[in-house]
């Protein structure tokens, strides 16, 4: 996985900075931080996320293409256009059904004990 961020100031188009390559998933980087990060993906026909649980909130969009999100055994299907916050602490697994593209955004942060 690539952990060199995008270019700040700069316009990007997003489906362009990622290329599917055959039988894989490939990650990029646009923005890492201590309290989150944001990453495109490109997932080929066929492959899968492993399944995982997250501590942290993760918002996912598609940007190309059609997903399988799998939240706690339930299946959500995603086409271009479509976003879905995958719960903290929660089973979650995706899937190319056939190949797309996403952006998956973590928040690390407003998880602390506020004191009022």
């Amino acid at each position: 996985m690539s952990t060199t961020e995008l270019e700040k100031s700069k316009t990007h188009i997003l489906i362009e900075i990622i290329e599917y390559v055959p039988n894989s998933v490939v990650c990029k980087t646009i923005i890492k931080k201590n309290t989150g990060n944001v990453s495109v993906l490109a997932i080929d026909t066929g492959e899968a996320l492993t399944e995982k649980t997250s501590p942290f909130d993760t918002f996912m969009q598609v940007i190309e293409g059609q997903a399988e999100v799998v939240i706690d055994h339930h299946s959500n299907f995603l086409k271009t256009g479509n976003g879905i916050i995958i719960p903290a602490h929660t089973s979650h697994n995706i899937k190319a059904n056939e190949r797309f593209k996403m952006i998956s955004t973590v928040i690390k942060s407003g998880y602390e004990d506020v004191a009022i």
